[in-house]
């Protein structure tokens, strides 16, 4: 489930205009900053991670060697209109790294150019051999999941937060990635949305084996169980993890679903219930550890007013593990009680 891939990176960003679809530019930018060298993107692009703009060129002359696309969007699919950025930068040396469903050695022009440059086309939205189907069976070592309310809210920015936190205090902790973005970031991980849904539940139990009794694997959770399109990953994952312990993640403010406007999100306190409710199902002693707020979008008083008020309303921790501080000293301590 580990991978070297070539680096650094040249971010590409496509011509998105959704900040919410760039969350792989943005989650490395933020968590593998020293491997990034700038950023790419197409005339129209209304999403900017802030490093430098360059062209394919520059950056191999500055040492990137791989242009990541740092695009998640609905589908997973590489738009025609990314072509000519992409065949620039393999012309100028780059290998492409892709966390999209739409395989690259399966769009024609990607894979003609590559042959002839001699480039590699990675895709990293691959899932390992072997998976087993689920079994249920409870696992040695500790593991905790973070759960969401919805897409693209700050699952995977918990996880890393929590897991860099645990080892900070001595704790034997492992980030699990399970999404193309923290696959990117952490050298390895199982990508969910990609597995036959038949074993989903098993690459969740291979993803987070048997360890020793103290080990934490804290795991990088996927969609929302809420979700009209993506709750049956959150699912499979839930059950797969068996998690002793499940942090929700939320951004206030967000009230519809991503992409789905029609659905309308469901509470924090809902969340909990039903991740709780369905968890018990292959760890009867599942517990929520708190709960994490994506506050980037409130000042910093507006934030810490927030932060206090819904630990009053919730009567658990809540955090922005972005914005540290004793909040989210007290949630570590709460998943770890």
């Amino acid at each position: 489930m580990m991978q070297a891939l070539p680096g650094p990176y040249l971010l590409f960003l496509g011509d998105i205009s959704e900040p919410s679809y760039a969350k792989t530019a943005f989650g490395l930018r933020d968590w593998a900053p020293e491997r990034c060298v700038g950023e790419l993107r197409c005339d129209g692009a209304g999403v900017t991670t802030g490093l430098a703009p360059m062209a394919p060129a520059d950056a191999y002359a500055a040492g990137a060697r791989s242009l990541v696309i740092g695009v998640a969007n609905a589908g997973g699919h590489i738009p025609v209109s990314w072509m000519p950025s992409l065949l620039q930068a393999m012309e100028a040396g780059l290998d492409i790294v892709s966390g999209m469903h739409t395989r690259l050695a399966d769009v024609a022009p990607l894979r003609d150019a590559a042959q002839r440059l001699g480039r590699r086309l990675i895709d990293v939205r691959q899932p390992p051999s072997g998976i087993p189907v689920g079994s249920g069976r409870r696992r040695s070592g500790k593991r905790l999941l973070t759960v969401g309310t919805d897409c693209a809210l700050g699952k995977k920015y918990t996880a890393l937060a929590l897991a860099r936190a645990f080892a900070a205090r001595g704790i034997d902790a492992d980030f699990r990635a399970t999404g193309q973005t923290g696959i990117l970031i952490a050298g390895g991980g199982v990508p969910m949305d990609a597995v036959v849904s038949d074993f989903a539940a098993g690459a969740a139990e291979m993803l987070s084996p048997d360890a020793a009794a103290g080990h934490w694997d804290v795991i990088e959770g996927q969609g929302s169980l809420f979700h009209p399109a993506y709750a049956g990953v959150s699912l499979a994952l839930l059950h797969g993890s068996q998690p002793d312990v499940v942090v929700v993640c939320h951004q206030p403010g967000r009230e519809r679903v991503l992409g789905h406007p029609d659905f309308a999100l469901p509470t924090i306190e809902d969340t909990i219930a039903l991740a709780l409710q369905l968890g018990r199902r292959t760890n009867p002693a599942i517990r929520c550890g708190g709960v994490s707020l994506n506050t980037s979008h409130l000042d910093p008083t507006a934030a810490l007013r927030l932060l206090d008020d819904e630990r009053e309303r919730l009567g658990c921790a809540v955090a922005d593990p972005m914005r540290g501080g004793a909040a989210f000293e007290r949630l570590v301590e709460d998943c770890l009680a």
